[in-house]
This record gives structure tokens, sequence and C-alpha cells, in this order.
């Protein structure tokens, strides 16, 4: 009779103390490797993606779209069944929910079978640690479509980024998933880069802030958040995917690794992954100084460091730093890659590197250990864990609870750029809607999103969630406007066939809304996402034609681009009607756009990344020296305005910011002050302005950005409303990387400066240091605390 997992796994159990959860996880971990052979211990570091092997067999092979190309470089380890790879046991099972269309029912059982499997053929039955994208959501069938992360970034609301992480974690832990591979904290340096849309902006602390907020939230329902990509992936040369990295050391240690820092320091993340680029020719995944110095040994980091997808092969195939793939392994292992993902490929050699004695057996055991505890952590190693306990039936992957936030945010995100003459909509008789985002809802969602990601080899498959487009949304906020519809042009291509039905729609009507921008895939198909990126920042395909056309009908046309990167627009926003951005505000986000059009929703989303004024607008951050910024118009010809700035976002109400007031003139080296402004609402709707503190230091021994953010506060204020807002500011929020990159608080000018956007600082003050310069390191304060006082009631 066939044995049940559970009396497999029970039987293997006997005189085993790492089975007693009573014992604690180091020590269970540690009793677990000395039991292990040097082959069970490298088994831990390695992983199977048994769920890439599944395919739709009814489709034409040339009709469908892998979900990983680069695969199809290697064979080696992803042509070893399941079995055969856990012979000696398994470190990681590879998305087994997110590479096929399945039901709950069908995944619960699937990662059922894959943990038998490995149970059954490996000598003491550890179980193997699930892990799962989780970009816009658990990105699985059938499960609820957040906002990207670009979106979350123009929230500014680090609270809602945690409730979303967590309603993600509990779908994912409830259906047997233990480590999920987000937050994305890289920061933005290239806005061509396909990738923007995964980021959460361009300025290190809003990053590190909602990153450390997500991760929070992702690991309260027991659920492993692993940064990416660690590090300088978003820097690549020319904004292109896997591209070369020139950087020096400070531009990395103070605009870079900061995010990784205050999401390890602040919210405990137990997993880091290494980025596919190189670092001045030098690969992260080959990099003891990343992995090992400052990972290891100055941030006390204890978790796992797992390599981005076949990181490791690429070490010998693309960057050619190592002969071959088990050269690449030992490179690998000794900078300090614990876990080799999706497949094992060159750890598969590091048996007999160790036999010949070209690596060092208490690398391997250094590896193996964190994977253990983590496992014994996660309650894999106690003596009652089975399969089937490990998962729950009957779960709703996208219940209302899920919907409901996917929509608050969705809402909060909706930038309006300028209201123009006509926003809100009120009275309109007859609308036309127009672009090839009004009627695709794909264009709502993000490449890591399953419908974008996975669903493109199974296109007769459909969405397997409820989406609506924001034609239909807008029809449904509008409900006594006539509106029509025509589509105009797609988001990629020259085909202007379509350009003459866009222009009748719009010149029969009183007024034309025209939703352009992205709609977001893999590797090329699409304009937005992982290799993805653009040759410069106009509007993909003839999509700026096509506005063209419009804006000359002389009807009023309001704009909205929804995309997942801020793209040029600087020849359309002094002749349109009325202007918004969406940063691909997921399945709930066609009615959000509608909300903001009608009025229903006063918006209050923020620009996490700075809109440019033209095509060419590269670097376009506002992380500039005063000898690259605004200041310093004339040097060149080329402006370097932006169109709209960081920070920037219009509403439907007004707000003051004002009385800008300093605890104390001066500070020491190691002191601290408060900087409070008094917000109000002076119009006549409720609504939130997020009240922004930057930091300028006046002379410094390095050249710096002109401004840093270094605090933030979104408040909700009704009409007449009023509020105290205080930033509670350590000196260390003014430290930066020396001449001999060590990190410093010196004596001297702070300017500080309160408002509504990096170029609307109405409230301006001096601050001095004094004392002698300071060293700081990795307890260091890294965030700025904030109180909210307001007044009771409103006007």
């Amino acid at each position: 009779m066939e044995r049940s997992s559970r009396e497999i796994f029970l039987s293997i159990s006997t005189d085993r103390p790492w089975r007693d959860p009573a014992l604690p996880a180091a020590e269970r971990a540690g009793l677990l490797l000395a039991a292990m052979t040097l082959e069970e211990k490298i088994a831990q570091l390695g992983s199977r993606w048994a769920g890439n092997d599944m395919a739709d067999h009814d489709l034409p092979e040339d009709e469908t779209i892998n979900v990983a190309p680069m695969e199809d470089v290697f064979s080696v380890g992803g042509s070893l069944s399941l079995a055969d790879a856990s012979r000696d046991g398994l470190g990681h099972l590879t998305r087994v929910w997110g590479s096929y269309p399945q039901t709950v029912e069908q995944g619960i059982a699937e990662v059922v079978r894959q943990h038998e499997v490995v149970l059954k053929e490996s000598r003491l039955g550890v179980p193997a640690l699930v892990h799962e994208e989780c970009l816009t959501g658990f990105t699985t069938y059938g499960a609820t479509v957040y906002p990207a992360s670009i979106a979350w970034g123009a929230t500014f609301d680090p609270s809602l980024v945690e409730r979303m992480a967590a309603a993600i974690g509990r779908d994912m832990a409830a259906v047997g998933v233990h480590q999920g591979l987000s937050p994305v904290l890289d920061v933005v340096r290239d806005y061509r880069w396909g990738r923007v849309e995964e980021t959460m902006g361009e300025d290190p602390y809003l990053v590190g802030i909602l990153g450390s907020a997500y991760v929070r939230g992702l690991q309260s329902a027991g659920v492993i958040a692993t940064l990416k990509h660690f590090a300088g992936y978003s820097a690549s040369r020319a904004g292109r995917n896997h591209g070369p990295v020139s950087m020096g050391r400070r531009e990395l240690l103070d605009i870079i690794l900061p995010t990784f820092e205050t999401a390890i320091a602040t919210a405990g993340a137990g997993s880091v992954m290494s980025s596919y680029a190189d670092l001045d020719g030098l690969p992260a995944s080959a990099d003891p100084w990343l992995f090992t110095d400052v990972l290891r040994e100055d941030w006390g980091f204890e978790g796992t460091v797992v390599s981005d997808y076949w990181a490791v092969p690429f070490l010998a195939s693309m960057h050619r730093v190592a002969a071959d793939n088990a050269d690449a392994g030992v490179a690998a292992l000794t900078a300090g890659t614990d876990v080799e993902l999706p497949d094992t490929i060159g750890y598969l050699s590091l048996l007999d590197k160790v036999k010949a004695g070209e690596v060092s057996e208490d690398l391997i055991d250094r590896a193996a250990r964190r994977v253990l505890l983590q496992k014994a952590e996660l309650g894999l190693l106690d003596e009652d864990w089975t399969p089937e306990g490990s998962v729950q039936a009957g779960v709703d992957l996208d219940s209302a609870e899920n919907r409901a936030i996917a929509s608050e945010l969705a809402e909060k995100s909706v930038v309006l750029l300028d209201a123009g003459s006509v926003l809100p909509l009120s009275g309109v008789a007859k609308v036309a809607v127009v672009g090839p985002c009004a009627d695709d809802s794909r264009t709502l969602m993000g490449c890591y999103a399953f419908p974008n990601h996975v669903l493109p080899r199974y296109p007769e498959r459909g969405p397997g969630i409820s989406v609506i487009s924001p034609l239909d949304a807008l029809r449904n906020e509008l409900a006594d406007a006539e509106v029509s519809y025509a589509k105009g042009c797609e988001v990629v291509g020259d085909d202007r066939s379509g350009f003459a039905s866009a222009v009748a729609a719009a010149e029969d009507s009183d007024l034309c809304v025209a939703f352009v921008g992205d709609l977001s895939g893999l590797f090329g198909h699409g304009t937005s996402g992982e290799g993805c990126d653009a040759e410069d920042l106009r509007l993909p395909g003839v999509q700026g034609d096509l506005l063209e056309a419009l804006l000359d009908t002389g009807r009023p046309v309001v704009v909205v681009v929804v995309s997942g990167r801020p793209y040029a627009l600087g020849l359309f926003a002094d002749r349109a009607a009325g202007l918004v951005q969406a940063f691909i505000p997921g399945q709930e986000g066609a009615a959000a756009i509608a909300g903001v059009l009608s009025g229903r929703i006063v918006p209050s989303g923020k620009l996490p990344v700075q809109i440019p004024r033209h095509v060419g607008g590269q670097p376009g951050t506002y992380l500039q020296p005063a000898l690259g910024s605004v200041e310093s118009a004339g040097i060149s010809g080329l402006e370097t305005r932006p169109l709209y700035p960081f920070g920037y976002g219009a509403s439907y109400t007004d707000f003051t910011i004002a009385d800008l007031r300093l605890s104390v003139p001066e500070i020491g080296s190691n002191g601290e002050f408060t900087a409070t402004v008094r917000v109000a609402n002076t119009g006549d709707r409720g609504g939130d302005e997020v009240v922004q503190l930057y930091l300028r230091d006046v002379v410094a021994r390095v050249a710096r950005p002109l401004k840093l953010l270094t605090g933030f506060a979104r408040v909700s204020l009704e009409p007449g409303q009023a509020a105290d807002v205080t930033f509670r500011v350590h000196s260390d929020r003014t430290a930066y990387t020396g001449p001999d990159l060590r990190r410093i608080v010196e004596p001297g000018d702070v300017e500080v400066m309160v408002g509504t956007s990096s170029l609307d600082l109405p409230c301006r003050a001096m601050l001095r240091i004094t004392g002698d310069v300071r060293v700081v390191g990795h307890d260091r304060v890294l965030t700025t605390p904030v109180t909210i006082s307001k007044d009771p009631g409103g006007g």
C-alpha cells in the first residue's frame, strides 16, 4: 500500500532532534547540518523549476511566448527531473504556482505532489522552500493584480503599501508559499530602462521607506521578502537591460545601497537577490565586497542571498569571468550567494570542486546553515509538518478585501498633472474616448502580473480575474453622457489607418479623452517591463502623432498616460485640456482613473519620477548637483528643467504650507532637531497633501545633489482644516560618503526646505551642525519619524 506523506515524514523523524520545535531554530539548523553528508548540504543550495516543464500542448509552438527565454541558454540543471534533482534533498521549489494557468485546487495538488517527490527521494526528507514572484501581487492565475511598484511610489503611503503586502503574504502563505521575490529596491537612474515600472521611484529615501513597509507586510504573514536587485541593476548604461553599470563607489553607497540597508535594518528583510549587472566590470554575483563585506560584515545581515534566475551560469556565458558553469558556481558561492535559482546549474559541480580542493567545505556549511535556519524558522523542520498541512483549501486569491486595497492604492496613485480647462468633467454631453490604452485592460497591469507575464503563452485562457477597461469605467462614471470610442492606433507599430476614425470621433464630440501609454510585457513583447527598454522618451509607436492629430481638431483633449515609465510630454502639455498620469494602476485602476476624471475622487498622487520635457531628457532624475541641475541654466543649450518635478501632483482642492519652525538653530554632529510646518486645506473639498522635507548641504567635501528628500507625510484634511506636521531629523540624516569613502556627518550649514515637490519648497530655514566630523556606520539613524497634529474638524 502507498504510504501517505505524513507516514513517510514521521517515519524518518525518529531520533532526529532537529524536528523538535522546542529547540531554538539555530540549534536545530546546526543539528541537521551535522547530520548531513556533503552531498546533502550542497543539495540545500540548489533549486528546481519543475513547473517550467509544463506547457499547453494544444497551442502551436510558434504561438507561445516563453515566460523566461533566458533559460534556453542552459540545459544541465533544467534537464533533471524533480526526482533526480531531489536525490540528496533540495533547497527550493521554483514557481510551482507562477508558471502555468491552474486553479487553486490544481495548484495545491501540485505543491503537495512536488513536496512528496522531495520527501520520498531524499534520505533525510527535508522539505524544500517554495518561492514565487509577487511584484504586483501573487503572480498566479486568478490572483488580485495590484498596481505596479511605480504606482506605490506615487502614493507616498507606506502604511497602505504594508497593508497590501500583508494581504499578498496571507494569500501566498495559505497556499504553501514560503518566500516572495519582492520588493524591487532599485532606484531609477534612467527612465529608458524597461524595469522602471518595477521600482518605486528615483529617490532612495522614498524607495527605502516604501520597500521597508512592503517587507514588514509580507513577512507579517510568514513569507520571506527578497530584496532585489543587489545592487546597481537600475543604473545600467543607456538604460539597457543587463547592461554594464558605470558607477563610482560613492554613488553606489549614497544612492543605491541605502534602500537595501534600510529594509534590512528597519524591517528585518530575510533574503536578498543578486543583480545581473556588473559594476565597473565586476558582476554582482561574484563580488565578495557586496555580499560578504557590506551585506554581512557591515550590515549584519543574517538571511539568505539567492541568485537572480541564471545569474550564476551567466558568470560564464554572459560576463565571461568564469571558464564554465562549474567555475561560476565556485565564484558565486565564494562571494556569498547561498542559493542558486531557478535550477541548480553552477552548483551541480560543487561536490567535485570540494573534493578537488578548489572550494572549502566551510563555504558549503556557511550557505547551507543559512538555508536550514530559515526552514527551521518557517516550521518546515517541525515534526508535524506535512505537505498537505502546509496548504489551505478554498482560498480566494482575488477576494473583496484584496480588491478594496487594490482600489485604494490605485486611487491614491493617480497623479493629476494639470486640471487644465475641463477637469473635473462636468455636464459633458458627448465624450469621445480614443487611444490604444482605452479598451485594453492589459495596459493596466505590469509585466509581472500573471495576465501579462504568463498568459500570453495561453491566449485562450482569459485574464483569470475580473477587470474592466478605462473605456467601460468611464462609461460607468459618465452615465448621462454619450460615450463613443475609436482606438486610433496600437500601442506599438506605425499603422496610422485608425487616425481618421479617431479624429472624426473627437470632432463629433464635446470632449475627447485620449488614453495613451504602455503595454507591459517581457523581453521585447511590450513597451514596458523586463527587457522592454526604450530608445528615448517619446510615446511608443505613433501615439504621439495620434495626440497631435486629436489636438489639431480644436476640441478639448484630456490626455491620460497609462504607463510604466515617464514619457516626455512637452509637445502636448500646453495644448491639452487636462493631463493625468496613471502609473500602471492594476486591475482596479480603470475605475480610479475614471473617478479622478469625473471628480468623484480628489487626486492625491505625487510623482515618484519626474516627467521630462523632451524625449532625450536623460539623465532626468532630480538628484543632480548644482552644475547639472536647473540652477545651471545657460551652461548647456539643452533644457534641464523637467516638465513636472519629482514629488509633484495637483489636486481639486487647495493647500497651503507655511510657518516653518525649527526646534533649535544648531545641533551637534550627533544631535537632532524638529522641523514643523502648518499645512491647511484652503479649498472646498476634502483631500490629501503630501508634505515633503528636503535637506541641502550648503558646502560639502564632494559634489552632492542639490537637495535630498529626507522625510514625507501624507496628510488628509477636510475643507478649512489644518495640521501641524513635525519631522524629527537626526544629524545622521545629513551623512554622506566623503572623499575617503567613509560615511560622515560634518559640521556646517544645512538648508531645511519643506513643500509639495522638489521644486515647490516655500518653507526654508538654515540649520548649523557643530562639533567634529563624525564617522557613522550601519547603526546610524536611517529614517525621519513624523508626527501629525490635526486641528479638530474643518470649515
